[in-house]
């Protein structure tokens, strides 16, 4: 007898009274799919919810919420033992500010179509970082980045992303562009070596953050490495034009200004603490190794995502 999928939502509290959101949960469970709703308040929630899920014999996983949601819950597959055809695959109801993951990546926006999404298409295989800062272990979904987008991110006020929602983060970063600091740092992985002051780094394995800045524009979230990219600091004028470049998506002003590479993994070294932005999540430390995890998890994406390499040879 054919068992009904069963589904389990991991749902920001932030978004715990989203309308919508119930009505398309209660639509799903007409359709004879076995949702649960857990909302997650606090540090250590999600990773109980997910445990509570893997017993449970959970097929998928959904976070519901923005990127440091998506992360959190991605987080809490990628640091079990299980290898991740044994583990519940991942999906995504886009609910944050910027939703810098889910606009790349194509996701809907609307739970509904997110919903059917996950129904209609299966799984594949998704990268992911795990960076060793100090003796504390992350992982990193969508993008780590330092220096400008670092402080974009952090210093952006609450009442701003409510009133403008992604568009926020461009009026803070547009409002920074002058007053940023170069910060130093020491860079190695396999056959590449860079040490000098930087205003902006971004280590990928999505494309961008901060509300659009498209630092790693070509990265794949399925190609077994994670795309480096490192902004030296710049004349004023091309500083400006860079800074909106990023937040327009555009590549022409970053590829002149910046230092790219594709490697399996980096070492960032610098003698004053160094803050990184982890999907959301700032952490502090002199040194950081960050690694590319392939396959790490399976996520649900649609069939055009722009994300994955096999997906755009498939669809060019």
């Amino acid at each position: 007898m054919h068992q009904s999928p069963r589904w389990r939502l991991i749902l920001n509290g932030k978004c715990a009274g989203d309308d919508a959101l119930r009505e398309a949960v209660q639509a799903v469970r007409q359709r004879g799919i076995r949702l649960d709703v857990r909302v997650s308040w606090e540090a250590g929630d999600a990773e109980r919810h997910v445990a509570e899920a893997i017993s449970d014999g959970v097929d998928t996983v959904i976070a519901a919420g923005g990127d440091g949601t998506l992360s959190e819950v991605a987080t809490t597959l990628a640091h079990r033992d299980e290898d991740a055809n044994a583990l519940p695959s991942l999906a995504l109801v886009p609910m944050g500010t910027a939703n810098d993951f889910a606009t790349a990546a194509l996701l809907p926006v609307d739970a509904g179509e997110a919903f059917a999404l996950i129904a209609s298409q299966p799984a594949q295989p998704m990268d992911l970082l795990r960076v060793q800062a100090g003796d504390s272990e992350n992982w990193v979904a969508n993008l780590a980045s330092g220096g400008f987008g670092t402080e974009v991110t952090t210093q952006t006020h609450e009442t701003l992303k409510s009133m403008f929602g992604g568009l926020a983060y461009v009026i803070t970063g547009l409002g920074k562009l002058a007053q940023i600091e170069p910060q130093r740092a020491r860079i190695r992985g396999p056959g590449f070596a860079w040490e000098g002051e930087f205003i902006a780094l971004a280590i990928g394995n999505g494309r961008q953050a901060g509300g659009g800045q498209a630092l790693c524009p070509r990265a794949w979230i399925d190609d077994g490495v994670l795309d480096l990219t490192i902004v030296p600091p710049l004349e004023h004028g091309l500083m400006a034009s860079l800074g909106t470049a990023m937040f327009e998506g555009k590549e022409a002003a970053l590829e002149q200004a910046a230092v790219q590479a594709q490697l399996a993994w980096v070492q960032v070294s610098s003698v004053e603490p160094l803050t990184i932005n982890l999907d959301g999540e700032p952490v502090q430390s002199r040194e950081f190794r960050i690694e590319c995890v392939p396959g790490r998890v399976r996520m649900h994406l649609p069939a055009d995502c722009p994300l994955r390499r096999n997906a755009a040879k498939v669809d060019p």
